[in-house]
């Protein structure tokens, strides 16, 4: 094991510990995300998933559904992003959105990056979220300004970003993310998937023996 190999496991097994306390305190205290009602709730990947790999002929797919401005969940983002750079040509990658309800810029945040999604800028904004985070996050007033500003930093059309920001049709496709994390069980974020069913890794060494067994697979 390389020296870096053994500082990011050692950073994913204090950021996973991290997560298991922040995910606790947003269930206990945050309240749960808005209800969405859909009839065929329980997808774990649709056709409009967003994917920061895509990788068609592999047998082996990662979902994460993540809350923006969770703080468990940009607690693993870096070890996330090497596992993605690591597996990322092998692995498909899914992001769903799972805005809680008492993260005040949360949904907001999630209809931001959608509405880069649709210029083409999905990983540029889910990047731009996470490391910006302190700046926006656990604050209770509207963050709609700052996320325009960030749309404005990466080059998007910003007239073309306000209408999909504001479309009700991007609220409802960030709820029918919400809806099938609740049917399948989603309780808290950030929460993973491995070819369909939940893990709970503790260590980057487990994740990654999970990967490699799945592709074998």
């Amino acid at each position: 094991m390389t020296r870096n190999t053994r500082i990011l496991l050692t950073a994913l097994v204090i950021a996973l510990m991290a997560v298991g306390v922040l995910v606790y305190q947003s269930v206990r205290d945050r309240g749960t995300p808005p209800q969405a009602a859909t009839a065929d709730a329980g997808q774990l990947v649709r056709d409009n998933s967003h994917r920061l790999s895509s990788v068609p002929d592999s047998a082996a797919t990662f979902v994460e559904f993540l809350d923006f401005e969770c703080e468990g969940c940009r607690a693993v983002y870096p070890a996330i992003e090497q596992l993605r750079s690591e597996y990322g040509d092998r692995v498909n990658f899914v992001i769903r959105y799972f805005p809680m309800g008492a993260h005040y810029n949360a949904e907001r945040a999630a209809r931001a990056v959608e509405a880069a999604a649709q210029q083409g800028r999905f990983e540029a904004m889910y990047k731009k979220m996470f490391e910006t985070q302190g700046q926006w996050g656990e604050q209770q007033t509207p963050a709609d300004e700052v996320f325009r500003g960030f749309a404005g930093e990466l080059g998007l059309d910003l007239a073309a970003f306000d209408k999909v920001y504001r479309d009700p049709a991007t609220a409802a496709r960030v709820q029918l993310d919400v809806a099938d994390g609740r049917a399948l069980g989603v309780q808290g974020t950030p929460t993973f998937f491995l070819d369909g069913e939940r893990i709970q890794p503790h260590s980057l060494q487990e994740l990654a023996t999970a990967f490699d067994r799945a592709l074998a697979e």
